[in-house]
């Protein structure tokens, strides 16, 4: 008897440990999402769209490849890993593969990510950044290259509006290095009202502002941040300076 396809046969995830995986548009050969997990996890994700009525760029991928008559091709990509390594390959299988549907980036990607050998250089040769106001510090690796910096800075994420509203500056950074410098005037929820033409993120915040003083953004932008506020394998793209 042939066995389901959507599952492990008995005794061969157990075998696996954990794994990391790719799941693969067939009708292009394009990765569209890359994960980690131990189990039948790599098959969970073409039933998660049954009864999803707003459904992410992930299982509206899996619809329309559903849709098409086709079925989404399961890669394991590396398997026979404890939990911590598997994070690792998880971030650099994902680095590998841009245009992903992955909410998150992946663990440690934000600072010890792909970058070219110059910003490597650049990086740790700069000068650690002193903060001398409250400074948001905002890890923009992924969304920069879509957008202007300034967009890929003020939307939309995960935070806490009344002590992102506390901020005097907001620092987005690349790689552990601050690129740019702005001034938050209004932080909104990340509705199509507030911000017209953007992606609805309930949940999330965005915030309306302008570059920041001219003497505020020389002293920060180009500096390093500091070791100690780059937590190794955080995938928190959001840090204070201020407690």
């Amino acid at each position: 008897m042939p066995h389901d396809a959507n599952s492990f046969p008995p005794g061969v995830a157990d075998k696996l440990k954990y794994y990391v995986y790719r799941l693969i548009d067939p009708r292009s050969g394009t990765t569209f999402y890359v994960g980690k997990g131990q189990g039948n996890r790599v098959f969970a994700h073409i039933h998660e769209q049954v009864g999803d009525d707003d459904p992410s760029l992930k299982l509206q991928r899996i619809r329309d490849i559903h849709l098409s008559g086709f079925e989404v091709a399961h890669v394991i990509h590396r398997h026979g890993m404890d939990e911590k390594t598997a994070l690792q390959v998880e971030g650099a299988v994902m680095d590998a593969y841009p245009g992903l549907t992955n909410v998150a980036g992946g663990t440690g990607n934000s600072d010890f990510g792909a970058q070219h050998a110059q910003e490597i250089i650049q990086r740790y040769s700069a000068p650690v950044a002193e903060f001398l106001h409250r400074a948001l510090l905002i890890s923009v690796n992924r969304s920069a290259a879509d957008t202007t910096l300034y967009e890929a800075t003020r939307y939309a994420w995960k935070i806490d509006p009344k002590k992102a509203k506390q901020a005097e500056v907001i620092l987005p950074t690349r790689e552990g290095l601050i690129v740019g410098a702005f001034v938050a005037t209004e932080w909104l929820e990340a509705t199509l009202e507030n911000f017209p033409g953007r992606e609805l993120s309930p949940g999330r915040y965005g915030f309306i502002g302008s570059e920041a003083p001219k003497t505020m953004r020389s002293f920060y932008i180009g500096k390093r941040v500091p070791d100690e506020m780059r937590k190794p394998g955080s995938a928190n793209p959001i840090r204070y300076t201020w407690k």
